[in-house]
């Protein structure tokens, strides 16, 4: 499970540039959480897809996996396992400076939580317009859309079913994502 591994102050993105680069971590609200163990084999084949997806769909923006740095600012540095950026700006040589304008988070049982709660407000606090969480083992996802700063009740998609983005013009057929027979 990500857990909250140093805890003796409140960490910046200068102190996370000093950590080992073998080392994952994330900062939320100046705290650590260390990103392993490594994701599962079905997180990996359901990135891959999305990875494919958004490199044949996107004409407009980019997209990125993980671990590319998003800082959101200097207490707040995640790597969503899928992003895309729409305003060129916010693309440096070493890191997205800024909040996506889509997110996708692909849960494990150590990432649920905080994937469904403490990246889900990081979110939308920073304006991340689309914010999707994939639950593998379920076979279903949730798509949160921000509306007046706020993100309403998820969208819910089963395996079967087509998704269509708010904030691209992109769809994407899940039974393929989660590689099942229609």
């Amino acid at each position: 499970m990500p857990v909250a591994v140093k805890k003796d102050r409140r960490y910046t993105y200068q102190d996370y540039l000093t950590w080992p680069d073998e080392e994952r971590w994330e900062l939320i609200d100046g705290e650590a959480y260390c990103m392993s163990p490594a994701p599962k084999v079905k997180h990996q084949r359901i990135l891959s897809k999305l990875d494919y997806e958004f490199n044949r769909q996107l004409k407009t923006c980019q997209h990125f996996i993980a671990p590319t740095d998003v800082v959101l600012d200097d207490f707040n540095v995640v790597q969503p396992d899928l992003f895309v950026v729409c305003a060129k700006k916010k693309i440096t040589e070493d890191n997205i400076q800024g909040a996506p304008d889509l997110v996708v988070e692909i849960t494990s049982p150590s990432t649920e939580l905080k994937d469904r709660r403490e990246k889900k407000t990081l979110y939308e606090r920073f304006g991340v317009k689309e914010y999707i969480i994939i639950f593998p083992d379920r076979e279903y996802l949730e798509r949160y859309i921000l509306k007046s700063k706020k993100y309403g009740p998820p969208d819910i998609y089963n395996w079967d079913e087509t998704l269509k983005l708010r904030t691209l013009r992109m769809e994407m057929k899940l039974w393929e994502v989660f590689e099942k027979e229609p």
